[in-house]
């Protein structure tokens, strides 16, 4: 099994040429909104356990990499106010580079006959619209496809073990069915792909030696199922 690992949501970053449209923006920037707090650190954490890795370097408010084109909220109310030209222009040179070249590692994998993990990294905010998520760490996935089930099912009790104190949910607080990238993915290699997206509540990293601690444990439960 080869893993290939992303991180969709990794940095509030903004390419230059698109500072001016965000200049009075920098405090939603800076939150879930912008990125998913912690998931780059836990990204770069597994990367030496993955055949390929890649992060989108740019904030989810220019284009919401991680939805389809068709999707209401690809753009963020910021980036809808730009005009069509303009919104196509960052889906030539953002949105479909980075999609593209990871749709092309695992063709190239699935080619040679190998079964590819591809393991998203996610974060998600404690509180949303004054809802408390009552979760640690969600596993999605697609209940439909059985080797995902399996593989999400057996990673949840790997979680388990190392983490006893920890709620773990499927397919929470999103479902793995839902418009999103490893969804878009499974139509196009319906076979030997697994999309699994890991979510992590932000809670997690407001303590430095905890979240060590954590990122070491993670890494030998994704050991313990490749």
């Amino acid at each position: 099994m080869k893993l290939i690992l992303t991180c969709e949501h990794a940095t509030n970053l903004l390419p230059s040429s698109y500072h001016s449209l965000f200049k009075n923006e920098q405090d939603l920037l800076n939150t879930h909104e912008g990125f998913d707090i912690g998931a780059f650190e836990v990204y770069k954490s597994l990367q030496n356990l993955a055949h390929y890795s890649l992060h989108y370097p740019w904030s989810r408010l220019l284009i919401e990499i991680n939805r389809s084109l068709h999707h209401s909220n690809l753009f963020s109310t910021i980036s809808k106010k730009l005009d069509k030209a303009e919104k196509n222009r960052i889906i030539t040179n953002y949105y479909e580079p980075y999609r593209n070249q990871i749709q092309q590692k695992i063709k190239e994998s699935i080619d040679r006959g190998e079964q590819v993990l591809h393991l998203s990294i996610h974060s998600f905010t404690p509180i949303l619209n004054g809802y408390v998520r009552e979760t640690d760490l969600g596993i999605l996935y697609d209940p439909r496809r059985n080797a995902e089930k399996d593989w999400a099912e057996n990673f949840r009790k790997e979680l388990s073990l190392q983490f006893g104190q920890f709620r773990i949910r499927m397919n929470y607080p999103y479902l793995g069915k839902a418009d999103g990238f490893t969804t878009s993915l499974r139509t196009k290699f319906p076979r030997k792909y697994l999309g699994i997206e890991l979510e992590i509540n932000q809670k997690l990293f407001k303590n430095l030696d905890e979240t060590e601690a954590f990122k070491l444990k993670l890494n030998q439960c994704l050991i313990a199922n490749l």
